[in-house]
Parts: structure tokens; C-alpha cells; sequence
């Protein structure tokens, strides 16, 4: 029996996952516990900048005496839970949404997705040729980054990132109901019209490619973007006295993206438009 044990808490809860007892700072959540005892527990909306969205449904895991599966991500840890994640319940659950998410959207841009779906069986191409999907042109409006709608899962991390949780800009939402559900910003105005300061946070929290850089879009379209060959190096960002970290993507001595470390206690992973895209003047030549 193992017992895993995060940082040094005031009080611990002790359950078991998968056979193995995992003591937890309390307020841990299962996706947390998980995480530490090695358990690779797939998730989309998952965030480790925001609050759990509840929404992709991948994560989800069996707890005993539960009478449905219960999302990792945002349920927490309780003493003397009994919790698997690799149950048949659960390995039916993730394979079918998966099956549903792949079958309407293109994930092919989704760090991880591949993996899980050969790991679970999964085939979406079983709901036939006909099935809906919400295949869409890419909106290119804009020099620093593109909208490609037709990634988008709906997991509402975006909208988090730009309303209360982060920039308070509230320059996109949710419009729509059901399958015409998606994420627009107000009236639909093209984005240089809209409450966007071009921060790319946004970008930052997207699991599935539908927001993305520019330059990393125009390299993915041309098939020349390549992260085997990109070197990533941390540094500080000039424009202020704020002291943002910057993470530089360099691919063939060029710049093609730019993020900050998720555990910066400065950005934690958030920049301003200045951080996230003001870097052209390093390489103009």
C-alpha cells in the first residue's frame, strides 16, 4: 500500500484510488490526487490557471456508492472515498465522449487526444458520413491571433480566462442554445470591434488548437510547424518594470509563439498584448 502526500498541509485526507491509499491536503480535488499518486486522468477543460469548468466530461471517474460518475477535476477529495478510474464505467464513459467530441469537432491540434482514443477504443467515424458537425471556416480578422471555431469544444475556458477569472474584459461569451451553442463576441462584431485588448490569454487556456497564434496558423497551414524542432527559452519581459515571465518558441531561429510558465507567481501564466505578441522587433531584419 502507497501512501502519496502533497507539501507539508495542517490536515490530510486519506482515501483510496485504484487500490492505492492517497493522503491529500484537504480541499484537494480526486483530479489532484490522481495527479500525484502517477494516474493519467485525461481532461480538456481542465485548467490549471482556473476554476474547474465541468464541462468536457472526459475526466470523469467512478466513486463507490455514487450513483453516477463524478468529474475529477472539481470533486473533492473526501476521507474514506473509494475512487477508480478505470472502470469499465469510466473506460465506456471517456471512449463515448470522446467518440461524440471527435465526431463533431476537428481535434486534431489536441495535445493528447490520439493517445486517449487508441487507448479507449474509440472511433467516431461510427456515427456515419451524415453526422453533424461544426465545420466552419477559420476567422482570420486580426495579425495576432486566429479563431478556428471549427476546434472548439465548448469547454469555456476562454471565456473564463477573459471575464471574472482573469482579464475582465468579457470580450467573448457564449451565444447559442444546444448544438448551435458557441463562443462569439457581443452582437458577433468582428474582434478588432470588440472588448478584446489582444492579451491572448484566451489563447493561452485553449486544450484544442480553435484559438491559436497567427504564426504558429500560418505555419500549420503551409505544414512547416514543427514542435520537435522548436527550442523554448524562459526570460523576462522589457516593456515594464512588472517582471512578467516570458517563455520565446524558437523554430529555425525564429520566434513563432511566445507564454509564460503557469507557475510564475508574477503572470502565472498571463500576459499583456506587449508580453504575448510584442516581440517582432527582436527578429526584423
Amino acid at each position: 500500500m502507497t501512501i502519496v502526500d502533497i507539501g507539508i498541509p495542517k490536515r490530510l485526507v486519506e482515501f483510496t484510488v485504484d487500490g492505492q491509499t492517497v493522503r491529500v491536503p484537504e480541499g484537494s480535488t480526486i483530479l489532484d490526487a490522481c495527479t500525484a499518486a502517477g494516474k493519467d486522468i485525461p481532461t480538456l477543460c481542465y485548467g490549471d490557471t482556473l476554476e474547474p469548468a465541468n464541462a468536457c466530461r472526459v475526466c470523469m471517474v467512478e466513486v463507490e456508492g455514487s450513483r453516477t460518475l463524478v468529474p475529477s477535476c472539481s470533486r473533492k477529495a473526501e476521507p474514506g472515498m473509494v475512487v477508480h478510474t478505470d472502470s469499465e464505467r469510466t473506460r465506456t464513459s471517456r471512449k463515448v465522449v470522446l467518440e461524440l467530441l471527435a465526431s463533431a469537432t476537428d481535434l486534431s491540434t489536441t495535445p493528447g487526444v490520439v493517445e486517449w482514443m487508441a487507448s479507449t477504443g474509440a472511433d467516431p467515424d461510427r456515427f456515419g458520413p451524415d453526422a453533424a458537425t461544426v465545420a466552419q471556416p477559420a476567422l482570420v480578422d486580426n495579425e495576432l491571433y486566429v479563431r478556428d471555431y471549427g476546434k472548439c469544444i465548448l469547454c469555456y475556458k476562454c471565456v473564463d480566462a477573459c471575464g471574472e477569472q482573469w482579464q475582465n474584459s468579457f470580450a467573448i461569451s457564449v451565444a447559442g442554445r444546444g448544438f448551435h451553442a458557441r463562443i462569439s463576441t457581443e452582437f458577433s462584431n468582428p474582434l478588432p470591434d470588440s472588448a478584446c485588448v489582444y492579451c491572448g490569454n484566451c489563447v493561452e487556456v485553449c486544450p484544442t488548437g480553435a484559438l491559436s497564434f497567427k504564426r504558429e496558423y500560418d505555419k500549420r497551414e503551409d505544414g512547416t510547424w514543427d514542435e520537435s524542432r522548436q527550442k523554448q527559452t524562459t526570460t523576462v519581459c522589457t516593456f515594464c518594470g512588472v517582471g512578467c515571465n516570458l517563455t520565446l518558441h524558437v523554430q529555425d531561429n525564429e520566434i513563432v509563439k511566445v507564454t509564460s510558465p503557469h507557475d510564475s507567481s508574477v503572470t502565472h501564466g498571463n500576459l499583456c498584448i506587449k508580453g504575448r505578441f510584442g516581440w517582432q522587433h527582436v527578429q526584423n531584419r
